[in-house]
């Protein structure tokens, strides 16, 4: 099955153990979304953030728990994110943690793409259930 939409984030900063040194910058957000389309939901989570010197290169972790409905079934699950920015060029994976799904969610697996077009972030989530 695929799921798409839209989504709203909000990033914020929080206090960070680990800070970097020889021009890294180490960095910790919250992570608060909310879905539209056929995932209509909510999420939080955190980030860890590397920025480099170098313009254009990047990486970060995150985990945000999505609550809410899925092409019309309720439960939660858990996004673990792994991305890394090299040259400007963007190479990002989200998947669902395995067996994070409550609720009609429960066994949920999946991945999610996202892209940015016209200032929107969209998804597009390849899920299945059993």
């Amino acid at each position: 099955m695929i799921a798409t939409g839209e989504f709203n984030v909000d990033l914020r900063p929080l206090e960070s153990f680990a800070k970097g040194s020889e021009g890294i910058s180490l960095g910790r957000l919250s992570i608060d979304k909310t879905f539209t389309g056929d995932l209509v939901a909510s999420s939080q989570g955190e980030m860890l953030s590397a920025m480099t010197n170098v313009k254009g290169s990047a990486g970060y972790v995150a985990i945000e728990q999505v609550n809410g409905t899925l092409h019309g079934k309720h439960g939660t699950f858990v996004l673990q994110h792994f991305g890394v920015v090299s040259g400007g060029a963007n190479r990002l994976v989200l998947e669902v943690v395995p067996d994070s799904g409550t609720g009609e969610l429960a066994k949920l697996a999946g991945e999610m793409s996202i892209t940015i077009e016209d200032g929107k972030h969209l998804y597009a989530f390849d899920y299945r259930l059993p």
